[in-house]
């Protein structure tokens, strides 16, 4: 009985933060698919104007009711001189359509995604840039898991962002306690953070410990990030993320 209840109270502990982002509103969950917004926010330096690289990592709420849980990221880069972005990212309705999950486009960089105004979590400029852009493409492209995806545990766009991370340490990427899928590892146990700044160890993505100089402590518990980060002077909450002494980010 006593196990039963402590597992209870755990479950209504993680779900505290999904079901209040529920409640309140701020995740919309009614979809108007003729209304949705993909426009650019502003962030990414204009490629016509702008000659050095760029490297950036966005992420963006995810669609309707999971926004409440995750969110999706991506990797946008422009080698110097280039007049356009490369969007790298995992797309999960490309599985079932017998495609890789992997998809390289040239979207907007900083787009909304479905709506949902993006977070930049990281970027690169210059020579540490374009040092940065063939590592990127190289791990993009071998993706162990680019023909399968699930949103829970993984792998999934989240999983996807850190593989590539853990391939670009110069990144030192800190993905949100909201990208649900990142700690999947597969079959493996042991990885490096996905900032490269320490270490992890996951059991199919449902149960962990991280720890790292950038992220900080995080508990992987049913996939759900519990975190305290003291270089930021930050709790890490599911469905809630961020909430510092110094910032408070949504994702």
């Amino acid at each position: 009985m006593r196990v039963l209840l402590a597992f209870l109270l755990t479950l209504v502990l993680l779900l505290a933060g999904p079901v209040f982002l529920l409640a309140s509103g701020a995740v919309p969950t009614a979809v108007d698919w003729s209304r949705i917004d993909r426009s650019p926010v502003g962030l990414a330096p204009d490629a016509a104007v702008t000659p050095e690289a760029v490297v950036q990592v966005y992420a963006a709420r995810v669609l309707s009711w999971r926004g409440a849980f995750g969110v999706h990221p991506w990797f946008a880069v422009k080698p110097a001189g280039a007049r356009s972005y490369t969007v790298y990212e995992v797309i999960g309705w490309r599985a079932y359509r017998g495609l890789s999950v992997v998809s390289v486009s040239n979207r907007d960089p900083d787009g909304r995604w479905f709506g949902a105004q993006p977070a930049l979590l990281a970027e690169l400029r210059g020579p540490a840039a374009e040092a940065a852009i063939p590592k990127i493409a190289k791990a993009a492209a071998g993706y162990p898991y680019a023909g399968e995806y699930r949103v829970w545990p993984g792998p999934n766009s989240n999983t996807f962002a850190a593989w590539v991370a853990r391939a670009v340490p110069e990144l030192r990427l800190d993905l949100p306690s909201t990208a649900l899928g990142k700690d999947y590892l597969g079959r493996g146990v042991f990885a490096r953070a996905p900032s490269g700044t320490g270490w992890q160890i996951s059991l199919f993505g449902v149960a962990g410990l991280l720890l790292a100089l950038e992220e900080g402590i995080e508990l992987n518990v049913l996939g759900l990030t519990i975190g305290i980060d003291p270089l930021d002077l930050a709790v890490k909450l599911p469905g809630i993320g961020r909430v510092g002494w110094f910032e408070s980010k949504p994702l």
